[in-house]
């Protein structure tokens, strides 16, 4: 036989043996690969945008938090669900905190959209109040700034927001936190940044 025949025959099997090789590796590590669902409740903007960012980052699937009685929630290996910030407390966080005990054993994240920037300190002192110390130790926490439109709001938020200023603005010895605060909450911004997610999907990936 044809030397140059033996070495091209060789040159094959090389290439169909390397092109197996991978197709396993890329099996095996899509097998190791973290199953993740992020779970939303909101339809503003801000709230998805974010839910959205966190599952492209994460490479997870995404669903709204009305769908999530349908999902096969136990067949991922973390769980994330985001709801926004209302009067220090997260929207829907009693449906997650219900499945808390049969999710023990997943990573499980619980992130809030509000209207306050991430530097106010009533967010350390207030969130955390919304888990007792035992789910603490399974649930991790994160604040993501979103913004206000006061053009989208309906009339009861809008002038509950409206007080909520003018408490400020009463309040005696004001910190820069607070003329911070009432100076972006006169009016409508966005201060939604993709970069706040990255000690979730630090957490995540960890």
């Amino acid at each position: 036989m044809d030397k140059g025949i033996i070495i091209e025959l060789d040159k094959l099997e090389f290439d169909e043996l390397f092109t197996r090789l991978e197709l396993l590796r890329i099996y095996y590590s899509e097998e190791d690969k973290m199953k993740t669902i992020v779970i939303y409740n909101s339809k503003k903007k801000k709230k998805k945008k974010y839910a959205q960012w966190i599952a492209e980052k994460a490479h997870a699937d995404c669903i709204e938090y009305s769908k999530a009685k349908n999902a096969d929630i136990d067949s991922y290996d973390a769980v994330v669900f985001g709801g926004w910030a209302v009067a220090g407390s997260i929207s829907k966080l009693k449906w997650f905190k219900k499945n808390l005990l049969r999710w023990k054993d997943k990573k499980l994240v619980a992130f809030c959209v509000g209207a306050s920037p991430i530097e106010n300190p009533e967010i350390e002192l207030t969130l955390p109040k919304n888990f007792s110390e035992e789910e603490l130790k399974i649930v991790r926490w994160f604040y993501c700034p979103g913004g206000l439109d006061y053009e989208k709001m309906p009339a009861t938020s809008k002038t509950m927001m409206k007080m909520f200023v003018k408490v400020l603005k009463a309040k005696k010895d004001k910190t820069q936190a607070d003329i911070e605060q009432i100076k972006m909450m006169s009016s409508s911004y966005d201060i939604s940044d993709i970069k706040y997610i990255e000690p979730i999907i630090d957490y995540l990936n960890g």
